[in-house]
């Protein structure tokens, strides 16, 4: 219990620093933003008047805690650009993708898991070399670069799936399912080459464990030994490397958004930075700096449940 708190006292004290330090990079940026948000041929009036009614005329450390009590509250402000609330804006783009993001990772740890364990059983045989050589083709290819070939492949070419747009899931499950599809396995493909790898590495250590030489001396085949007592022990540093893998693939959502023009949270960024929407761009920082801080909070409680090492601190 103790160790639990002491983690959640971490992760609060993470977020503090990580609103610092979100807040001071936009102050730094070059430019006025209400300059920007007045336009090119407004007048010094002008400008005061947009600081004036946006508090950028304040001292920092008001518009700090102003930022902060109004992220507490799910305030993210209004934009300096469209005059609109920025909390909207976030919760409809971050559900398309948070979307994305969990089915890809679903996906590539459905492909990852069996196939980092067939390699590794199979290892110095052809198909175990196979499959090691297919996922380290895959880690060499750039999410941008799936994404265009499947694009290529299964619309352009077979005319399968649509090539770009979304459809939400309340207006139709199969126009949903459609154009998910690409955008997912673009993102999933890589990541269950990356995962495979790591896969067959933990299974690889754990196979050479005591306990799976006991299990096979009484009988059991590789297979039932690996999957009654090995998946487990080799899911620790797995889990790992899928927490980290979960982070970046916000990061690649960014780009597979940009190219399947999904209105996700990584387009309203690049919309906000080319804008200089400063206010957007802070929130949307923030918003995924959190979420990247939760993940990571995830895997630490989820070592508890799979290692009973980390629960009674040994």
């Amino acid at each position: 219990m103790a160790a639990l708190l002491n983690r959640l006292l971490q992760f609060l004290l993470t977020v503090w620093a990580a609103t610092v330090v979100v807040f001071a990079l936009m102050q730094v940026l070059p430019g006025n933003a209400a300059q920007v948000a007045a336009g090119l041929h407004a007048t010094p009036e002008d400008v005061a008047r947009i600081e004036a009614e946006f508090g950028l005329d304040r001292p920092l450390p008001v518009q700090y805690l102003d930022w902060v009590a109004g992220m507490l509250r799910g305030d993210f402000g209004v934009s300096y650009v469209t005059h609109a609330p920025i909390t909207p804006l976030i919760a409809d783009s971050i559900q398309v993708t948070l979307i994305l993001v969990v089915t890809s990772m679903a996906v590539a740890l459905l492909l990852a898991v069996p196939l980092g364990s067939i390699a590794a059983l199979l290892r110095g045989k052809p198909l175990g070399a196979l499959l090691s050589g297919l996922s380290q083709v895959g880690v060499a290819v750039p999410n941008f670069l799936a994404a265009i070939l499947l694009v290529m492949l299964f619309s352009l070419g077979l005319g399968w799936f649509p090539s770009s747009g979304w459809q939400a899931p309340i207006e139709g499950m199969g126009g949903f399912l459609s154009h998910l599809v690409l955008p997912v396995f673009a993102l999933a493909l890589v990541q269950a080459a990356i995962l495979t790898r790591y896969v067959r590495s933990a299974v690889l250590e754990v196979l050479r464990e005591d306990f799976l030489r006991t299990a096979r001396a009484k009988g059991r085949t590789a297979w039932s030994a690996l999957l009654t007592h090995g998946l487990r022990n080799a899911a620790i540093p797995v889990v790992t490397v899928a927490g980290v893998q979960l982070a970046t693939l916000l990061v690649g959502a960014v780009v597979v958004e940009q190219v399947f023009v999904l209105p996700g949270i990584g387009s309203e960024l690049i919309r906000a930075v080319q804008n200089r929407d400063l206010l957007t761009v802070q929130a949307i920082v923030m918003v995924l700096v959190v979420m990247v801080l939760v993940l990571n909070l995830l895997i630490d409680l989820l070592y508890s449940v799979l290692d009973p090492r980390v629960r009674s601190g040994a």
